[in-house]
């Protein structure tokens, strides 16, 4: 087993997806840890009898995506022998074990690197954009909120999503995403685990922020390529989702530019919620499919009120 590289995989819910992704990554023989949040669904058992050379941390709840990495980050902290690098890789994904190999060269060959991560691509093929810049205030207002329906190629979303970059060509990134990328290990001692007040969402983000500290580099290379099965573990509670993902923002939010702008970004995104709420009312009145009505009224209140509750912290 290569010793070098440690696959960390923090699933819930997509024993399917996990089964496919843990196939797709055994001709390499690195060691994998597969971090299960309390699925449902057969997940850990799969792992234990389909892969008994995979190493399972069975979570005991749904601790999310920050906590989970870091029960096993700590681990390897802990260990004696620690890798010189970690994958980590949404359980959605699938690889090509002929390409992967290619991130950790990039490592070796870039001392002066200390993240890279692949091209993503969608089940049909098509590119899933990964390459980020880091947001601007406005970007936080724009970003998938009824504003970006409105004007999607706006500047801030242009520029935080780097679409003014060639996808095929290899770059330096201010942060990825998530779903895929390989972190030297040096990298994670000196910047530290993820931040656990990150529950799902901008959790990549704020750790890149720390990785890159410095000057350090992370790079996109689009010569290896992963399919993404994007979201299937979130997907499955619209609701928190969306307003986890807004709640993550505020928080990233306050910790760039301070309470006071997260205050008011907090009551311009539950503007924004109550619009679509009374939208959907409005629909639902008229007697427009109401039962897709009636779930997105449910989907708006939960996040409405959870902004209400909500108070970003620093």
């Amino acid at each position: 087993m290569h010793r070098d590289i440690v696959v960390v995989i923090v699933s819930w819910n997509v024993c399917a997806l996990l089964e496919r992704c843990l196939t797709s990554l055994a001709p390499l023989e690195w060691r994998t840890i597969v971090v299960d949040n309390a699925s449902a669904d057969g997940s850990a058992a799969m792992v234990r009898h389909a892969f008994p050379a995979v190493e399972l941390l069975e979570a005991g709840s749904n601790r999310g995506f920050a906590a989970g990495n870091n029960l096993a980050l700590r681990r390897l902290l802990d260990d004696t022998a620690p890798p010189q690098a970690v994958l980590l890789l949404n359980p959605d994904t699938e690889v090509d074990a002929t390409q992967l190999p290619a991130l950790w060269q990039f490592l070796v060959q870039h001392p002066a690197v200390d993240v890279v991560g692949p091209q993503l691509r969608y089940a049909d093929g098509s590119l899933q954009s990964s390459c980020r810049r880091m947001p601007q205030r406005l970007t936080y207002l724009w970003e998938s909120t009824p504003l970006e329906q409105l004007w999607p190629d706006n500047p801030w979303a242009r520029r935080y999503r780097m679409a003014d970059a060639d996808p095929q060509q290899a770059c330096a990134v201010e942060w990825l995403v998530g779903a895929a990328m390989l972190v030297r290990f040096s990298a994670i001692v000196r910047a530290g685990i993820f931040d656990e007040g990150f529950a799902l969402y901008s959790e990549e983000l704020e750790w890149q922020r720390r990785l890159g500290a410095g000057g350090r580099g992370i790079w996109y290379l689009p010569s290896v390529v992963v399919t993404h099965h994007e979201g299937k573990s979130s997907e499955q509670a619209p609701a928190r989702r969306r307003l986890l993902f807004r709640q993550s923002r505020l928080r990233d939010a306050a910790m760039q530019y301070g309470s006071a702008f997260a205050q008011l970004l907090r009551l311009a995104l539950m503007a924004l919620s109550a619009a679509e709420l009374a939208t959907e009312a409005a629909k639902w009145l008229v007697g427009h499919r109401r039962a897709l009505r009636a779930a997105r009224i449910h989907e708006h209140w939960h996040v409405l009120r959870g902004l209400a509750q909500h108070q970003p912290a620093r």
